[in-house]
């Protein structure tokens, strides 16, 4: 069932053409190989660790098809290596040098946004043998990769094709399954940012390539605990239900279906470079799942406001000055990336008519939106005791986010993205100051969650 539906989304990818999931299926990287890059040779790109993992057959897999090896490019196991632009770099020029040659990589989310970007960057294509359950961003189109201290989404196509050995990724460490655990846990609030999206008549849904993530989502999240203690069955999953989502947002060419205002909460820390010194780095699905409960907490308290007795005219009224919210951006957001977060928030300002008309269709349409979001969120308890059993990260000290801090982000997370999620229809409403001061007060959800569960009295 789960492999049909990975059939058919590839009938829709723009990119990727192959994929094998299954056990014991790295034997058929060569025949994948072949059949993808005809008359080509194969640059090996991995570290110690993944190579260690799964580079032996992949190696005979090639050479049983008389593929060329021209070079293998292997970093170092430790320290980890970063998704910066300097590896890029060193991939694309030993790439540029060899002739009628495509990547192979073995690897896990670093590797392969590297080999992507590198091969993107000389118009060719690529290949990867995954390594672990760790991210959603395998069948994805662009690369996140840091460039002076600076880590954006960048563009590139998507790989040719992906080699998923079940029994690799259930091998991989721990911590790799927990980043994808919390990656893919956003795709819940995320559906409820489309639902309000739709609703308002701002970004319509897509049904397909909703159902490629929604669809196989619950039954890929629903075994945290097994997940946690290594459960093979669990692992193969999640690691499918990752790959289903790069694949949509490939159908699509937009991380919408995949990526809501939990997301904002870890692109922010990624921006000002949180956790990229560490070892191991800080993981995007780390910082995403502790961005998936404050989703799910500004959701919760959202969904309980009266919007059928809102006074519209009051909050057109009090809205924001144009100049007063580009000053609030310049004040929050750091200058690197100052100039962008003001384009992103002015291009969703609305004031006057244009933000009564937006207030007037939520009116009308709250019934809707309250039910059909609230059928599609989970309550942000429910999330941290997903990802606890996961043993992955559920609240912000954990990866070392000050109580400050993590209180600002509520407010720089909505300026950082022109996608509009929950952290907008607040600021709609004039209310996400308001929000925030509620969340983080004695009776609000942070307030009684100042600690991580384990440590509260």
């Amino acid at each position: 069932m789960a492999e049909d539906l990975i059939q058919k989304a590839l009938k829709t990818a723009k990119d990727t053409k192959a994929i094998v999931i299954g056990q014991d299926v790295l034997d058929q990287t060569g025949k994948m190989f072949k059949e993808l890059f005809p008359g080509k040779k194969v640059l090996l790109v991995a570290d110690d660790n993944t190579f260690a993992a799964a580079g032996k057959e992949v190696v005979a897999s090639l050479e049983a098809e008389n593929i060329q090896i021209a070079d293998r490019l292997i970093f170092p196991g430790k320290p980890t290596v970063y998704a910066d632009y300097q590896n890029v770099s060193k991939v694309r020029e030993h790439l540029k040098g060899l002739s009628d040659t495509v990547i192979c990589s073995i690897a896990s989310g670093t590797l392969n946004d590297i080999s992507k970007l590198a091969s993107g960057e000389l118009g060719r294509p690529y290949m990867n043998v995954c390594t672990a359950a760790s991210v959603d961003g395998y069948a994805a189109y662009g690369a996140a990769i840091t460039r002076d201290g600076f880590k954006i989404t960048r563009e590139c196509p998507a790989p040719a094709g992906l080699v998923a050995d079940l029994k690799v990724i259930a091998n991989a460490p721990q911590r790799l399954t927990a980043t994808g655990y919390g990656d893919l846990l956003e795709k819940i609030p995320a559906g409820a940012d489309w639902i309000l999206a739709d609703r308002l008549g701002i970004e319509p849904i897509d049904h397909y390539t909703w159902s490629l993530v929604q669809g196989p989502l619950r039954k890929a999240l629903s075994n945290p605990a097994e997940l946690g203690s290594g459960d093979a069955a669990a692992i193969a999953g999640l690691t499918r239900g990752n790959i289903m989502s790069g694949l949509a947002m490939q159908a699509l060419s937009s991380s919408r279906p995949a990526s809501g205002a939990g997301h904002q909460f870890s692109h922010t820390w990624e921006m000002e470079g949180h956790g990229l010194d560490w070892e191991p780095p800080l993981s995007h699905g780390m910082k995403v799942g502790v961005g998936s409960v404050a989703s799910l907490a500004l959701w919760q308290e959202f969904l309980a406001m009266d919007i059928d007795n809102l006074d519209v005219e009051k909050v057109v009224a009090a809205a924001r000055p144009k100049e007063e919210v580009e000053a609030r951006v310049r004040e929050y957001i750091i200058d690197k990336i100052e100039d962008i977060a003001v384009k992103h928030t002015l291009g969703k300002y609305l004031e006057g008519a244009a933000l009564r008309e937006r207030l007037q269709t939520l009116k009308a349409n709250w019934a809707n939106i309250k039910a059909s979001c609230g059928k599609q969120l989970i309550s942000p308890e429910q999330a941290i005791d997903n990802l606890k059993a996961a043993g992955a990260p559920y609240h912000p000290e954990q990866i070392k986010i000050g109580w400050d801090r993590f209180r600002k982000t509520h407010v720089q997370a909505q300026m950082i993205r022109p996608r509009y999620t929950v952290f907008d229809v607040l600021v709609d409403l004039g209310a996400l100051d308001a929000t925030i001061t509620h969340l983080f007060s004695e009776e609000g959800f942070w307030g009684r969650h100042r600690h991580p569960v384990d440590q509260e009295k």
